[in-house]
């Protein structure tokens, strides 16, 4: 079968039109210049993580023989070979992009990358006083020979080959040798006035690094240094037996993460062929691993250049989250739920601080006798595990459902974990073999004579940061039946138990998939009876098979389908006897879309979800999700009108995707100003700083 006739797109090669599309942000002059370079140097960390999951995955269904091709009309190797001819064409175009478009631009804001060879006398000397002092001192230099084998490189770190001549004291006879940069000293440099021109003089680590070498041989006669890195299969597969720990379990593999198979070499594009080929040979990589760049090796260090320019013309404005109307008037959180039943926000829009409140007051509020909650990332300093800390140290009855294995946030999870069991809260793993994540807290407070239940569910993670920079929903209720429902969770989560039914929640991996294929089909049964019939749906990918075909047979149907995901999406829309009725959009901008919004027209008797789930088979069949259901009218037509229409409107940040796997950017017609979705949401739900 052929790739371009398969019923579903690749979603590898998906994922690296999602980078693209994050490039182009990087392109586009209708943003703030530093926000361009950071789309920039996210497009590059996404494809650093693509190589250490998604190729690592392809490679190791080689290794292990597999050879058939899916939906998708392509075996592992093709999608190997595809995906290689691709991210060679992004990396390509992100360099170009970088010293062609951002750097110029940025030189005419007086923000200067300054280059060894345009170094003033002033500039070289500050250079060699900072190198002598704070470079030379934690560098060590590695020489090449049979008693001193080529180093373990750390994934994704800066290293540096040398190429030598000349005897050592010992006569030994320099060849190559390898220096590794650490960690811990920063890739961009600010040069103070007056060795720079001006306040935002930079200078590259790697540059000061090629300008000394010669230091760290004394005697020796350098006659080439170049700059490399390689990325490495970082997928953390941890195997449990039963009588082990998960947390020590995870604490033994975390150091071996660093240091897994490579995928990826990246060299400067001025290293020689014998010296690209040696590097190769020590790290088992073919040519077409080899990625030659022209400047850092690692454009996501570039980041740290936004922090350190003190332009606020050149950023995005700042602006102060909204606070729900229903909370004005209330001293306690409590007593609004209490009035209002349901409370939805909006994320960043409208502020995570009640979130924060729910979890403080409850800490704090002598009639709360338990506190649950799921915990999946919350950044470093977090105010709410504070708060989980404080009510268990005040002797209420503390659980925390943390997800040791968050992907990248497993060491911050294993401490988090520690700092909670000792104030005495009682911290369970999960389970094994399904990842928990399920956004929701469960606060028991005594009202007279009674317990009474109080809930937050949400699409996002319980972290203050990415609520600032992710756009989420949130919930906060008293509802009865959806405070029994998350009570059996947490049950289910932390005890032994079979055969629960819920009321009101959808949940992975039990009724989530099941429920949403029911719903999709009922809209298909709506559509051929005459009555109305849509199907709506939010995401960050769309992958699951048994969903997309779903949806194929409900346009065949005569069902409208209209669906938002911002990253991978493996259904194939406008295809004429398939999905000629499906239109799937991406939007991006400001704010990183990560809202699961689900909705059906149910022949007029509409019914909205909001999701801690994409429609991935990760989260609908090897995770604990959760899916919540939208009761209010007025509450269904403000999700409906915040996430579809203002997303369906949108042309200053949108995509529509092609039957051919292309993505197309949605322009405004001529004559008229370009509409962002972001944008409104923003000057109607927040508050200009």
């Amino acid at each position: 079968m052929q790739a371009q006739h398969a019923p579903l797109i690749n979603r590898e090669l998906s994922l690296l039109k999602f980078n693209r599309r994050v490039l182009e942000l990087a392109m586009d002059a209708g943003m703030p210049l530093l926000e361009r370079l950071r789309f920039l140097c996210i497009s590059s960390s996404n494809l650093d993580e693509a190589f250490e999951v998604r190729v690592a995955s392809l490679i190791q269904q080689l290794r292990a023989g597999v050879f058939s091709a899916g939906e998708c009309g392509m075996t592992p190797a093709e999608q190997l070979e595809a995906v290689f001819d691709e991210a060679h064409r992004l990396v390509s175009d992100q360099y170009r992009v970088l010293n062609d478009v951002i750097i110029p631009a940025l030189r005419d804001e007086h923000i200067r990358f300054v280059r060894r060879t345009h170094w003033t006398r002033a500039q070289a000397e500050w250079v060699r006083v900072y190198f002598q002092q704070e470079l030379a001192p934690v560098l060590t230099p590695l020489g090449l020979d049979p008693a001193h084998p080529f180093p373990r490189v750390l994934n994704k770190s800066l290293n540096f080959v040398v190429t030598l001549e000349g005897d050592d004291d010992f006569g030994r006879e320099g060849q190559m040798a390898v220096v590794q940069a650490p960690r811990s000293l920063p890739r961009v440099v600010r040069m103070p006035e007056p060795a720079g021109d001006g306040p935002n003089d930079f200078v590259f680590l790697s540059s000061m690094i090629h300008a000394h070498v010669d230091d760290l041989f004394p005697g020796m006669k350098v006659t080439g240094c170049y700059q490399f890195r390689v990325t490495r299969n970082s997928d953390l597969l941890v195997d449990v037996d039963v009588d082990e720990d998960l947390l020590e379990v995870l604490q033994g593999g975390l150091f071996e993460r660093n240091y897994g198979d490579a995928v990826r070499l990246e060299v400067a594009d001025n290293c020689p062929d014998d010296v690209a080929d040696h590097l190769l040979e020590q790290f088992n990589l073919s040519r077409r691993d080899l990625f030659r760049v022209h400047g850092p090796v690692n454009l996501n260090r570039l980041t740290a250049v936004i922090d350190l320019v003190d332009r606020p013309d050149l950023k995005f404005k700042p602006f102060i989250p909204g606070m729900p109307r229903e909370l004005s008037g209330f001293e306690s959180i409590f007593d609004a739920i209490a009035k209002h039943r349901r409370i939805l926000m909006h994320h960043p829009y409208q502020s995570f601080a009640p979130v924060v409140d729910f979890i403080r007051q409850a800490a704090q509020d002598p009639k709360v006798v338990a506190i649950k909650q799921t915990l999946y990332r919350t950044g470093s300093n977090s105010a709410i595990v504070d708060a989980l800390e404080e009510a268990a140290r005040a002797g209420k009855e503390v659980t925390a459902v943390i997800e040791l294995r968050a992907r990248f946030d497993e060491a911050a999870n294993i401490n988090m974990a520690t700092r909670l069991q000792r104030a005495g809260a009682y911290v369970s793993y999960g389970i094994i073999g399904y990842k928990t994540h399920a956004k929701m807290t469960l606060v028991v407070r005594r009202e007279g004579e009674t317990l009474k239940r109080f809930v937050h569910l949400g699409s996002g993670n319980y972290h203050a940061g990415t609520a600032r920079a992710y756009t989420d929903y949130g919930m906060l209720t008293d509802d009865r039946q959806i405070g029994e429902d998350v009570h059996k969770l947490f049950v289910q989560l932390t005890g032994l138990s079979r055969g629960i039914r819920l009321k009101k929640l959808l949940q992975s991996p039990f009724t989530l998939r099941e429920g949403m294929i029911e719903r999709i089909r009922r809209e298909a049964g709506h559509a051929r009876a005459g009555r109305p019939a849509l199907v709506r749906a939010k995401m960050n990918a769309l992958i699951d098979p048994s969903i997309i075909h779903a949806l194929y047979e409900a346009s065949t149907a005569g069902v409208k389908v209209e669906l938002v995901i911002r990253g991978i999406c493996c259904l194939r829309p406008g295809v004429p006897g398939l999905s000629e009725n499906i239109r799937v959009r991406s939007m991006m901008g400001r704010f990183l879309e990560h809202a699961r919004v689900f909705m059906f027209a149910n022949g007029g008797s509409e019914e909205v979800f909001v999701s801690s789930a994409d429609w991935m088979p990760r989260n609908l069949y090897s995770r604990v999700e959760t899916c919540f259901p939208i009761d209010e009218k007025a509450l269904r037509a403000r999700i409906s009108e915040e996430v579809f229409e203002q997303a369906m409107a949108d042309t200053s940040g949108s995509w529509e995707l092609q039957p051919d796997g292309n993505y197309l950017r949605v322009r405004p017609a001529e004559g008229e100003a370009a509409h962002s979705a972001q944008r409104t949401l923003l000057e109607r739900l927040a508050q200009s700083s």
